[in-house]
């Protein structure tokens, strides 16, 4: 994906010291990511680890393209 449309991701910093969780498989969720360029959207993604307050997803944008961004908890939903 280029990098001028990936998503806007939580701080860094925010994952600093935080026990993160990566399950055996993916889990099914529904984010809401915000791209540079294309803007907010719902997209079906898989949680691929987390913390308490971020999650760390793998996502396909509305043009197919495959992308991963850390999210806060509450911006994704199991599907």
């Amino acid at each position: 994906m280029p990098l001028r449309d990936s998503a806007e991701q939580a701080p860094a910093g925010a994952r600093i010291g935080a026990r993160i969780v990566r399950p055996p498989e993916p889990v099914a969720v529904r984010a809401w990511i915000v791209q540079r360029q294309s803007g907010p959207t719902h997209v079906d993604a898989h949680a691929v680890a987390w913390t308490d307050r971020r999650v760390h997803v793998r996502y396909l944008d509305p043009h197919g393209r495959e992308g991963f961004a850390w999210l806060c908890a509450s911006a994704a939903t199991r599907r």
